[in-house]
């Protein structure tokens, strides 16, 4: 009998559920999703499951080649020499594991005394180190689903393996045991102009752990949210789900910085290491980088690099003015913050014309200024110096996933390219897999850009990585949304506006599923709670012509046009679609076009638009834009 971890895509559940079955007969444990309702998104306990198989079986197909999740799921058992390789479709694994011989059950139907299974069950028994075939039958030790069911806790991830915990493996609500948790550091200068500093130093060893792949590190809006919290570090960790919490302190004197940094291990609230040392400001992105391999050494995660976090750099005057941006930039509080994010940027380049991670900030305020304080005459202009910093940003630091991550963004809500847009998004996505910030503007690229796997996928590390950012939710409600999958997407809005009930956008687009579903009166109810004009008054004018109350829904739109004027042309377009005025639709469509409207990324998977889907100029212009 052997405890066996199933990693396989979403698209093969059939194959793998027979699989189960016949597997589960043959007297082994098998950790896979076994159909749970209700399952939670993502599992913290995978790590651990996949330390706790004897085995990994991994479900070679044309999807699954695609997935990151089963890439890493059978990574683990390749190096363990505990892999179990088979094909669903003949496919060809990818490579890394094209040495390994992979068994073809595309043609088994289930049965376990067919030549298929039997070939399984011998290789289960090499990887275990036996010379024997597994057994046939159980003897009473295997979970049936019912029991797993009943028993679990959470489940899911993305289009890798889907998984779920199993009475007497480990407990439910246990921390991945390599997660950690980076706490905002102290600012004890005792000057609190010099908080900016802390908080940089925070975030960016935050993004230096993020590097390791063998590390999951939560995101910084869930660390930070026990900013406050009383309490020890047993209760803090447990709060945030985590195994490790690193803590520090800032001091500066002059050009230097002392900092003090704390290992401490969250079940049992003992510190791991602690040091205390003297760094010239220049100095910080090796300090960052040591403390990062530090860390990786006390959880015994190997450092896939020694080198420092690409993009840095060692004047002093240019990281001071990064750091105040970036802190700036991070209030999201309005457009003079954004504007002063801006100029601070570009001190720091002017300081140091190589420092990448500046171009790259540089890069994404630009366009943020650009969709959300900027008329149609400047959109063109900021969003082209975006695109210009971005590209400075990738060429100095082609490694660098925040440059290529602002690239992508720059080209595909400034210039609408989404062919253009696509490499930086999956560069961004390679050298930033441990950034729940990059993961979730990436899953919001990939629905947009119709590859709905993908962006399953990039979700549900995001919220492993930030269950606590509001943002997160929103995005993932906006995926299920976009897919269609409009009650899946109402839970995610709502859990957005329990952790942020000023967000924008969240409630309108709850609206928008709610309206969908045909409940008109709470979709009103959702629509007066939004903020923005822009979303609120787009969203009254379509359910109040759904209700039948057109006057009401003409007086929204014209107060639409009124108060946002061009700006909200694309929401125009949709609120004349779905009154049935298809001509007028498709024009606002192209002036949207035409004046470069950031709304035209959500054109090829928006719902409102379905009624005009049909229309060949509608499709014309999809392909235009570069959607597939």
């Amino acid at each position: 009998m052997a405890k066996l971890f199933l990693s396989y895509a979403r698209d093969d559940a059939p194959m793998a559920t027979k699989l189960v079955s016949a597997l589960e007969r043959a007297g082994h444990e098998v950790w896979w999703d076994a159909l749970i309702e209700g399952g939670a998104r993502f599992s913290r306990s995978i790590d651990e499951a996949l330390e706790a198989a004897d085995a990994v079986v991994v479900l070679w197909s044309e999807h699954s080649t695609e997935s990151d999740w089963v890439r890493d799921e059978a990574a683990f058992g390749r190096d363990r020499h505990r892999l179990v390789p088979l094909s669903v479709d003949r496919a060809s694994p990818p490579l890394g594991f094209r040495q390994i011989q992979t068994i073809d059950i595309s043609r088994w139907h289930g049965r376990a005394d067919a030549p298929q299974f039997k070939a399984v069950a011998r290789a289960i028994s090499v990887a275990l180190g036996a010379e024997v075939p597994a057994p046939e039958r159980a003897q009473g030790r295997g979970l049936t689903r019912r029991q797993v069911a009943a028993g679990a806790a959470t489940l899911v991830a993305g289009g890798g393996a889907i998984v779920a915990w199993q009475t007497g493996w480990f407990g439910p609500g246990k921390a991945q045991s390599r997660s950690i948790a980076v706490l905002p550091f102290k600012n004890v200068s005792g000057d609190p102009n010099q908080a900016y500093l802390s908080e940089g130093l925070t975030e960016e060893i935050r993004s230096a752990l993020a590097l390791n792949t063998g590390l999951m590190v939560l995101a910084a809006t869930s660390s930070n949210s026990v900013r406050d919290m009383t309490g020890d570090a047993i209760a803090i960790a447990g709060k945030l789900g985590v195994a490790y919490l690193l803590e520090g302190s800032v001091q500066r004197d002059g050009d230097v910085v002392r900092v003090g940094t704390d290992l401490t291990n969250g079940r049992t609230g003992f510190s791991e290491w602690s040091q205390r040392v003297d760094h010239r400001l220049g100095d910080i992105f090796a300090f960052e980088s040591l403390v990062a391999r530090t860390v990786s050494d006390a959880l015994s995660v190997r450092m896939a690099t020694d080198a420092p976090p690409p993009g840095g750099t060692r004047n002093v005057k240019a990281f001071e003015a990064y750091l105040r941006g970036k802190s700036l930039y991070n209030l999201a509080k309005d457009e003079a913050t954004d504007r002063e994010a801006r100029a601070n940027y570009e001190i720091a380049i002017a300081a140091d014309p190589n420092f990448a991670l500046a171009h790259a900030a540089l890069s994404r305020v630009l366009s943020s200024i650009a969709a959300e304080y900027s008329d149609a005459s400047q959109l063109k202009s900021l969003y082209g110096a975006a695109i210009d910093e971005a590209r400075r940003a990738v060429a100095i630091a082609p490694t660098l996933a925040e440059g290529h991550l602002a690239l992508g963004y720059a080209l595909f809500a400034g210039r609408l390219d989404v062919r253009g847009a696509k490499p930086s998004y999956d560069a961004a996505y390679r050298y930033g897999r441990g950034n729940a910030d990059i993961l979730l503007l990436y899953a919001l690229y990939a629905v947009r850009a119709r590859q709905f796997r993908q962006a399953d996928d990039a979700i549900d590390r995001a919220l492993a990585l930030d269950p606590l950012n509001p943002r997160t939710h929103r995005a993932a409600g906006t995926i299920a949304y976009a897919s269609r999958r409009y009650e899946d997407a109402i839970p995610e809005y709502r859990r957005a506006l329990e952790l942020n009930s000023k967000m924008s956008n969240a409630n309108a687009f709850m609206g928008d599923c709610l309206m969908e579903l045909r409940r008109l009166d709470q979709a009103r109810a959702a629509y007066l709670k939004e903020p923005s004009a822009m979303f609120r008054l787009r969203g009254l004018a379509i359910l109040e012509h759904r209700a039948g109350n057109q006057p009401t829904a003409e007086r929204a739109f014209q107060q639409l046009i009124a108060e946002v004027g061009d700006a909200a042309m694309y929401q125009q377009a949709e609120v004349l679609a779905q009154w049935g005025k298809t001509d007028e639709a498709l024009d606002r469509l192209n002036r949207a076009k035409a004046i470069g409207d950031s709304g035209l990324s959500y054109v090829a998977t928006d719902p409102l638009l379905d009624p005009i889907a049909k229309d060949p100029r509608f499709t014309m212009l999809i392909k235009s834009l570069g959607f597939s």
